[in-house]
């Protein structure tokens, strides 16, 4: 997966589509709601399934096109409140691929979204999409279930996704370059203590010996994934005492809170842009140039500039520039 390029251009013409229309981005959701479809995870998104190669696994490949790919994984807890996440995300996709290819900071990043749930009351507790250069990563992101479900106990099935991740994902930054991916969790509450594996068999289709203890699992995924986790302010359990302490002891410094959901691109553009050692300062200016919001970048700037100043500074923005578009290429699908 991996082998074609993003359009901004039809980026912006499907969101201007439903915009219009008055219809909603996601559409298998919009779809299972209206009973024009089964009540399930779609599948292309259902973990069960094989790819369109026929393996259990999600890869992200170098390509002609893309000869030096970095895997860059998204996975949005839609529980509850959480399920407007993923309404803000789809309205700024083009603002994180601006940054992170146009700008520099990776070149040719390969994005996978995924969406969490919980195992022990939800109808898709993991829906995982494929990793892509090209606007085929909006298509996976409308075709979430916002199911909005959860169990209301500040645990949702977290770590399930992050079994999947770590082992059944074949990813060429890592066995080729030994560089690791990166994985972003967004989430307002806690993983289950064990991956269970009833629920692996149910919803993955393997057999394992017993269950996996989080923190296993989560060294496991740490072999081949850079991983955050980040909560967005206004979700329930943002102040909550026991899930921050709790988070925070698993995630340390890479758990990051945003005041105000609207930051979720600007934070996960502005936490890889740290990580490929570029200044912090830089990368904020560079997201305002592809139109982020001034005050969006103010608040992601405030919140990691500890989290920046631990980090080693090597590289300035290489780019500059408003979006390329095809009146500026000639071309029916522009690069950025």
């Amino acid at each position: 997966m991996g082998g074609s390029d993003y359009s901004h251009d039809a980026y912006a013409a499907r969101l201007a589509h439903h915009d219009k229309a008055g219809t909603s981005a996601f559409t298998h959701d919009a779809d299972v709601r209206s009973g024009k479809a089964d009540n399930k995870v779609h599948e292309k998104l259902d973990p069960s399934k094989p790819n369109t190669v026929g393996k259990l696994v999600r890869e992200s490949f170098d390509s002609d096109a893309h000869p030096v790919s970095t895997a860059v994984a998204v996975l949005f807890d839609v529980t509850g409140s959480m399920r407007e996440v993923p309404q803000v995300f789809i309205r700024k996709l083009g603002t994180l691929m601006a940054s992170l290819v146009k700008k520099g900071f990776l070149e040719h990043p390969h994005i996978m979204f995924g969406a969490v749930g919980d195992a022990t009351c939800d109808t898709a507790p993991i829906q995982i999409g494929q990793f892509e250069a090209g606007n085929e990563m909006d298509e996976a992101l409308s075709l979430f279930m916002l199911e909005g479900g959860g169990g209301g106990q500040q645990t949702e099935s977290y770590e399930l996704s992050m079994y999947y991740l770590a082992r059944h994902t074949d990813m060429h930054c890592v066995t080729k370059r030994g560089k690791k991916a990166y994985l972003f969790m967004l989430g307002d509450e806690t993983p289950y203590p064990q991956v269970k594996k009833s629920e692996v068999k149910a919803f993955i289709g393997d057999d394992i010996q017993a269950n996996i203890p989080l923190e296993e699992i989560l060294a496991e995924l740490r072999e081949k994934f850079e991983v955050f986790w980040l909560m967005p302010g206004g979700t329930g359990n943002f102040n909550d005492k026991h899930v921050n302490s709790y988070l925070q002891n698993l995630f340390g410094q890479n758990f990051r809170k945003m005041e105000n959901p609207e930051d979720v691109c600007e934070m996960v553009v502005s936490l890889i842009g740290v990580n490929e050692g570029y200044d912090l300062h830089d990368v904020g200016a560079a997201l305002k140039d592809v139109g982020a919001s001034a005050a969006s970048v103010s608040r992601v700037t405030k919140e990691l500039v500890p989290y920046a100043s631990s980090r080693a500074v090597t590289k300035g923005a290489t780019a500059s520039g408003d979006l390329a578009t095809t009146a500026d290429t000639g071309d029916s699908v522009a690069r950025l």
